[in-house]
């Protein structure tokens, strides 16, 4: 069975976050994600039909769907530049942001990268506040979470769920 470090807190690598013992069954898949505004839903879609064709259970791929989404809309908000409707097409709009999903036996993997180098901050948000839970909601949902150090190219936050759904379905 394969060894899977996972905390809440820096890991040196995504490779060290999830490690399979040759011949394990393993999916991989990546996606570039632009600054358009239909990003996230584009970002919900390759999950959702990613971890479908890889025959993820529905609960998982819901649960790994919101995960994805509150990751990605953090690229976005924090590292993406700010854009405006006047700016043209969406295909003018570069890669700010990629997010993988990686699948072994024991679990799946949701990494988002960007530019950014700060490091996410696990922070009570403010009772009426708009915005703020995201991270809330990952560490709730995931196994466990965390982030590569930021470097020159920016950082990884990453989380994990369990590949098999409620009672082990």
């Amino acid at each position: 069975m394969a060894e899977i470090v996972m905390t809440t807190h820096p890991a040196p690598t995504v490779h060290d976050v999830l490690h399979a013992e040759p011949g394990q069954d393993r999916h991989f898949a990546v996606c570039a994600l632009s600054g358009a505004y239909r990003t996230l839903a584009e970002a919900r879609r390759f999950t959702a039909t990613t971890l479908g064709e890889w025959g993820i259970h529905a609960s998982v791929v819901s649960d790994a769907t919101l995960v994805v989404s509150e990751l990605v809309s953090n690229a976005l908000r924090h590292a993406a530049p700010a854009r405006t409707a006047a700016e043209g097409p969406a295909a003018d709009v570069p890669c700010v942001a990629w997010l993988a999903l990686a699948h072994e036996d024991s679990g799946v993997l949701c990494a988002v990268s960007d530019s950014s180098r700060t490091p996410p901050t696990l922070a009570p948000p403010a009772p009426c506040a708009d915005s703020g839970r995201g991270l809330w909601i990952v560490d709730r949902i995931s196994e466990s979470w965390g982030w590569t150090p930021p470097d020159a190219l920016g950082k990884t936050v990453w989380a994990q769920l369990p590949a098999s759904g409620p009672a082990g379905e």
